[in-house]
């Protein structure tokens, strides 16, 4: 009796600790999540703040490794002579870029010998709901555009634009027909929203629509006041899981099968340190947006209006790298081709890469299969 009642005490005193072990982790992820995320770890200084938009620059690391994607890779000593603007997209917090210490987009870039910067556009409040694509692209775009040239000593820059980041670098491109754009990396950037599957099948429904409307009551959204369309930061990231429920509602199944995992637990919390805090849309993006480019798809046919101009992106001269994602269903593969059929630039390559929409920026295998070749592609370049 003694062997049994010795073997089923060593069980339950196990099953204790990984009952406390769970309880701990579970505690930890709903009450103390913030002690658990991991993103937003890489130095900065701020060059500038308005109050609302500011700049960052990432200054070069002080370790001669770095940890990527389990793999050390030397810190290059000398720098490129081109810096790399990121420009973000709305509505998204800046911890994307930096997301985990060994899956940090920014200090991934810092090792590959570039100097960073990051426009940070801030959190917008309903006193900004009046701004639109006009003060984005043609105002707060070259305004920070010029501060980096004065930090950094050098005309010449390379953009970096995920999704409506993407959009903004083109626009930027087309209107202002800047000579010293060197280089563009986009990413998701809709060119055909309407070939973008499902979600493309509804814009053009809406444009029908909008259309009979237009026609009938010479109605336009753009008649209304943009205080009525900004989105809070709430309801984008509702928006924004929606397009993905199953993958959503999975995500927090997984939490539940792995609470033992210390590991995973912490990798949930970063990651939902950035989908549940995003930002809100100002009212005047969102009038442009759902006119211009979802049911007018203005870019479909190479130029979108941008306040009383017009951005051509045949105006689009500079080195071009467009990215998509083989599973992206907000912005197809077949949506994001069309910029190859616009631009005038001679060097321009266009890649589908694994991931969805936020997977090739940020997933897991976003830094194999999409970092390395940015940072390769724009090392050729950017000397």
């Amino acid at each position: 009796m003694a062997k049994p009642l010795k073997a089923a005490m060593k069980r339950s005193a196990i099953l204790r600790r990984q009952a406390k072990h769970y309880a701990d982790n579970a505690f930890d992820r709903v009450f103390r999540a913030a002690s658990l995320v991991q993103a937003g770890q890489t130095p900065f200084a701020v060059l500038e703040d308005d109050g609302l938009v500011s700049l960052r620059y990432y200054p070069p690391l002080t370790e001669d490794t770095i940890t990527f994607d389990g793999e050390v890779i030397p810190v290059e000593q000398s720098a490129h002579r081109t810096p790399v603007v990121i420009v973000p997209p709305l509505a998204v917090n800046m911890l994307i870029y930096d997301l985990f210490p060994e899956r940090s987009l920014v200090r991934y870039l810092r090792a590959r010998g570039f100097e960073v910067y990051l426009i940070d556009w801030g959190r917008p409040t309903r006193a900004h709901t009046h701004f639109n694509l006009h003060t984005y692209v043609a105002e707060f775009l070259p305004h920070y555009l010029d501060k980096v040239r004065a930090h950094s000593g050098q005309q010449d820059l390379s953009l970096h634009g995920w999704s409506m980041g993407g959009m903004f670098t083109l626009f930027h491109a087309a209107l202002s027909r800047d000579p010293h754009i060197r280089n563009t990396v986009i990413l998701g950037a809709p060119i055909d929203s309407h070939a973008s599957g499902l979600i493309g099948a509804m814009y053009q429904r809406f444009s029908d629509v909008a259309e009979w409307v237009r026609e009938r009551t010479g109605f336009r959204i753009h008649n209304l006041k943009p205080h009525w369309f900004h989105t809070p930061g709430w309801a984008n990231t509702i928006g924004f899981k929606l397009t993905n429920p199953v993958g959503s509602v999975m995500g927090y199944w997984e939490l539940l099968a792995r609470l033992g995992d210390r590991e995973f637990v912490t990798s949930h919390a970063t990651t939902s340190a950035f989908l549940d805090r995003m930002v809100a849309y100002p009212g005047g993006i969102i009038q442009d947006t759902v006119v211009r480019i979802w049911i007018d798809n203005q870019l479909s046919e190479g130029a979108i209006q941008i306040g009383d101009d017009f951005a051509r992106l045949e105006n689009v001269s500079a080195n071009l790298l467009a990215i998509a994602g083989a599973t992206d269903t907000m912005v197809t593969p077949g949506a994001a081709k069309r910029v190859m059929d616009h631009v005038s630039s001679t060097d321009k390559t266009f890649r589908v890469t694994p991931g969805g929409h936020m997977g090739i920026l940020a997933g897991s295998k976003a830094p194999r299969a999409s970092w390395i070749a940015i940072a390769d592609w724009l090392a050729e370049r950017s000397d």
